[in-house]
């Protein structure tokens, strides 16, 4: 008796999954995709200083000196201490190239080269302009990266993932319509893309006249989603 139970167990839990391979045998199989285009919603800053002098601490304290007070501005914006973080300390020695009475050239030391640079997040990207002049004016004299990105990306990547779902049956729809059928349930369903979190604008050099606010023009962000799906034809 348990082995007929156990048997008739088995038969209907492998019922289910024969049944969907059957309705599944003839299926259409499409890309569904969706973009969208937005603001973004803060920028990140990569700035810093670079100096040089004959020794190691005194590289590193200049430069160490400087990022200080490029720090206490972000604080006297209100940037949370939170959104200003170190991103690269660099000491190394310096070399300058000689040329010898018999045309030859070599390297000498010279010094020790520092850099020091923080990364600062700005929610008002209005201050942008105005932070990186008074960032410079401040001693920095390297702007590493400019990026901009959202604050819930996930959020975005979920939503472009439900419309690209739901473009995947209107396009399997109308296959299925073209060719005379109807669409059946969804056999198999797959998810790729999304948004992407940082524009990142190119290094640029520190150099802007005294008192003039540096212009960055933000732009948008694109975000995009595709799912692969297939649903079953049905006659």
């Amino acid at each position: 008796m348990r082995a007929a139970l156990a048997g008739l167990a088995l038969a209907l839990s492998v019922l289910p999954a024969r049944a969907e391979d059957e309705l599944c045998a003839r299926k259409i199989s499409v890309v569904g995709r969706a973009q969208s285009v937005r603001a973004p919603d803060f920028a990140e800053i990569s700035v810093g200083v670079e100096t040089k002098a004959p020794g190691a601490a005194a590289a590193l304290d200049a430069a160490s000196k400087a990022v200080e007070g490029i720090v206490a501005l972000g604080r006297e914006i209100g940037v949370p201490a939170g959104d200003i973080g170190t991103s690269a300390v660099v000491l190394e020695a310096a070399t300058r190239a000689v040329t010898r009475p018999n045309g030859t050239t070599s390297s000498e030391p010279d010094g020790y080269r520092a850099a020091n640079a923080v990364t600062v997040r700005l929610a008002d990207m209005g201050r942008l302009g105005d932070f990186l002049r008074r960032a410079l004016e401040a001693g920095a004299n390297r702007i590493d990266a400019i990026g901009f990105g959202l604050n819930d990306p996930d959020k975005v990547e979920a939503e472009l993932q439900v419309a690209a779902t739901r473009d995947a049956r209107t396009r399997a729809a109308e296959l299925a319509e073209a060719i005379g059928a109807k669409l059946g349930p969804l056999c198999a369903l797959s998810t790729g893309g999304g948004p992407q979190p940082l524009r990142m604008a190119a290094p640029m050099a520190a150099k802007a006249a005294p008192g003039r606010r540096v212009p960055i023009t933000a732009g948008t962000i694109g975000s995009s989603a595709e799912v692969s799906a297939s649903f079953a034809v049905l006659p």
